[in-house]
């Protein structure tokens, strides 16, 4: 089983409210960000940890899991660790991506799962023009190793700890934006 785990916890200090709540096309970024991972993925769990409740709430109707991070301003990797904590027995695999993330192509999260099926690395990550971006593929192999991680660096740390155990997507386009900033969503919505 591939479970997708969606990072959506954190405080948006720099986009002045929560970002994730801003709205791309009429939609809550969060909620299309959901949708892409959630159609991609056997499950779907997402971690919210600031503004959770309005957050929770731009994903009703979104079959997910909803995982509680207390921690979150911790960084990244505590909201990594609560989603790796929270996963069924089950789950062979989990594609991570990022709240703020809405512009993932779904057919670069099925070429990740494809080369780990194809490779059975304990990592796969999405390369777009030789940048490392999400979606990011982690296999049960290194779940416990994920969940130690410390800081704002997500999986960034597993994939520069061992290379050879790394297996890459090359992706033919500019990596998916982060909404950061109001720039940043004026940008996404040219």
């Amino acid at each position: 089983m591939i479970a997708g785990l969606l990072l959506a916890a954190g405080g948006a200090r720099r986009f002045g409210s929560q970002k994730l709540l801003a709205l791309l096309d009429g939609t809550p970024i969060v909620r299309r960000s959901a949708e892409t991972l959630a159609a991609e993925t056997d499950e779907l769990s997402v971690v919210v940890g600031s503004d959770a409740e309005p957050v929770r709430r731009a994903l009703d109707g979104v079959a997910a899991r909803i995982v509680e991070n207390a921690g979150w301003e911790r960084g990244l990797s505590s909201s990594l660790a609560a989603g790796i904590r929270a996963l069924r027995p089950e789950v062979d695999a989990i594609v991570i991506g990022l709240g703020d993330q809405p512009s993932v192509d779904r057919e670069v999260i099925r070429r990740v799962i494809l080369r780990w099926r194809e490779t059975q690395q304990a990592i796969v990550s999405a390369r777009y023009r030789g940048v490392r971006s999400h979606p990011v593929l982690l296999a049960r192999a290194v779940f416990a190793e994920a969940s130690n991680a410390s800081g704002d660096v997500g999986a960034r740390d597993l994939i520069a700890r061992d290379p050879s155990r790394v297996e890459f997507v090359d992706v033919d386009t500019d990596p998916p934006c982060d909404v950061d900033t109001t720039d940043d969503l004026s940008a996404l919505q040219r």
